[in-house]
């Protein structure tokens, strides 16, 4: 198993993004990786027509849970406005370019995103003042990521990653919940994400 840990940036393009350009978080990953050397150990449970496609793997990894986390979103307000939140990444696909000690990958999700974002821009307004750019809203919506990863081996058991990652999602207006294509600028529909991971691996067994 590798558990991944560690810090995450995160900027909110837009409204959010103009009244406070970095929110912080964490990154969260939990994968089963099956080597090399597990396949070559059990290649007869390999299907038949899957072996040579098998062999010619690096590794495979894949997560035992759509209910783990992808990512928390812990960002008191130091201006205006925080977040608080989670992501899930409920299905994803990954493209190693380089593969070994250092590995470098592409990947693309399915995302789920609920976040509260609170903010002290709408307080003490005049009356009849236009309403502020970002205002309390609670967040929810489905998008999708693309992304890059770099990986390096320390040792066996011990790894660390960085990488950016742009979630697009469905627009909601700020300060409701619906959307309105129109007014963009006052929607949250594009988060962006860098990430610095410490990846811990520590065997698992199953019985195959």
């Amino acid at each position: 198993m590798d558990l991944g840990l560690g810090p995450a940036a995160y900027h909110f393009f837009g409204a959010i993004g103009d009244d406070q350009p970095v929110h912080f978080g964490l990154k969260i990953s939990l994968e089963a990786v099956i080597d090399q050397k597990m396949i070559r150990r059990n290649q007869r449970k390999v299907p038949a027509n899957y072996r040579k496609m098998a062999r010619g793997m690096d590794e495979v990894r894949y997560s035992p849970s759509v209910f783990i986390p992808d990512a928390l979103i812990i960002s008191p307000k130091y201006k205006d406005t925080g977040i608080y939140g989670i992501t899930w990444r409920p299905l994803g696909l990954g493209l190693p370019l380089l593969t070994g000690k250092v590995r470098l990958s592409l990947g693309a999700g399915l995302l789920l995103t609920y976040a509260f974002i609170h903010t002290d821009l709408d307080d003490d307004l005049p009356p009849g003042a236009p309403a502020p750019s970002v205002r309390d809203t609670h967040f929810l919506r489905p998008g999708l990521d693309l992304g890059a990863e770099l990986e390096i081996a320390l040792t066996q058991s011990f790894l660390i990653s960085l990488g950016w990652s742009s979630g697009l999602y469905v627009p909601q207006t700020l300060g409701s919940f619906g959307m309105d294509l129109t007014k963009l600028d006052e929607s949250l529909w594009h988060v962006g994400q860098a990430f610095l991971q410490l990846h811990f691996r520590f065997p698992y067994a199953v019985k195959l």
